[in-house]
């Protein structure tokens, strides 16, 4: 039998690992009638191939990788979400995946957990780019953020440390591109990013380095 210690650790695992792989699995069962869930399905598998959107390089620094743990459209926590998940230690650098503007910041949270009413806590950066849309980089360490409203932040740079802030299950960055459509609607945009195998849609569940320039 597994020592206490050990076997509240493979416990506390096993929480956060089945939800994920159920995930995963239950990926293409629900919410099929949502037409940007069948279209990033689509490109995720390169059943269509996408050459005109912008390649985005991943949120940390050349050379790093971490796994993502949860994709476009899962059905944990991303079911109408076309966001990201990166499993990262608290600590960990987190880099701007595309040159912009910071437009918005929060780094005064301290608490961290499964329940909602965490969400308040989040610590985060969202950067605007060039073309009007924004970018998201959630959960962040509390007084982790490395830059400040107003800067303009080149692609690759550190912004901030990750983090377990806001409504977390484990120690992860939350990363989404969004923008606004005619009407000013909120609009989210999956987004390609640059891989050791070429510009990607990234598939949960698998590790990705970021390359060298």
């Amino acid at each position: 039998m597994l020592a206490s210690p050990y076997r509240w650790r493979f416990l506390m695992r096993a929480l956060i690992l089945i939800p994920l792989a159920t995930a995963v699995l239950l990926g293409s069962c629900g919410y099929m009638n949502n037409p940007l869930r069948r279209e990033t399905h689509r490109l995720q598998r390169g059943r269509i191939i996408d050459t005109s959107s912008f390649v985005y390089d991943l949120p940390y620094p050349k050379g790093v990788s971490h796994t993502l743990v949860q994709g476009y459209f899962t059905q944990f926590t991303h079911k109408r979400r076309a966001a990201l998940d990166f499993k990262m230690p608290i600590g960990s650098v987190v880099c701007a995946a595309r040159e912009g503007v910071v437009v918005r910041l929060k780094e005064d949270g301290s608490q961290g957990g499964i329940k909602k009413s965490n969400r308040a806590h989040a610590n985060y950066v969202v950067i605007q780019h060039a073309d009007s849309s924004r970018a998201g980089y959630w959960h962040l360490q509390q007084n982790g953020v490395l830059v400040h409203t107003g800067d303009s932040v080149k692609k690759g740079q550190p912004i901030a440390y990750s983090g377990n802030t806001g409504y977390t299950y484990f120690p992860h960055l939350h990363f989404i591109v969004w923008t606004f459509d005619r009407n000013g609607r909120f609009k989210q945009m999956p987004t390609r990013f640059r891989t050791q195998k070429g510009p990607r849609y990234l598939r949960a569940i698998r590790s990705y380095r970021n390359p060298p320039d």
